[in-house]
Parts: C-alpha cells; structure tokens; sequence
C-alpha cells in the first residue's frame, strides 16, 4: 500500500481508506461488517477473504456482483450496497 488517502462513496456516504486497500478493507476499516443480504434477508460481508465465497458482493461504479475482497478500492469509486430485491 502507498497510504496514499482514497475516497469512495459507499450508498450515498464518503468512505475514506488508503491506496491499495480493496473496497472491504476499506468498508472494513470504516466499521461496516456487512454491505448484502441474502434473498432470505441474512446479511453478509467477508467471510473467506479470498474471492471462493462470495458473500462479499457488491455493486461498484454500476457493475453488479463485484467481490469486495478482490477488487481494489479506487479514488472516487461508487459503491451500492446489494440487498435481497436486487437478487443477491
């Protein structure tokens, strides 16, 4: 990580983290456990950490079902949280 400050906007709200973070490191260090819901309403983060499981999904800069531990979060990013009506 260079700990260059980053911003992205997590449902409308700034989100601050450091260059090179992914976007649940990010969401992790800003407290946020878990960003989905199942279709049976169970909420969901990270789990493995790895991108195997898929719990961490997520909307980012319009794209569905971005693994939050895999991608790297960037300077401006939009992210939407995925919840059951989306079909999470």
């Amino acid at each position: 990580m260079t700990g260059r400050p980053i911003a992205i906007t997590v449902d409308g709200e700034t989100v601050t983290g450091l260059a090179g973070q992914t976007v649940a490191g990010v969401l992790l260090g800003a407290g946020r456990l878990s960003w989905r819901t199942t279709r049976s309403g169970a909420p969901r983060g990270v789990f493995c950490g790895i991108g195997a499981c898929f719990d961490c999904l997520l909307t980012v800069n319009g794209v569905a079902d971005v693994r939050a531990c895999r991608r790297r979060a960037a300077d401006g990013d939009d992210v939407r949280t995925q919840t059951r009506e989306e079909g999470a």
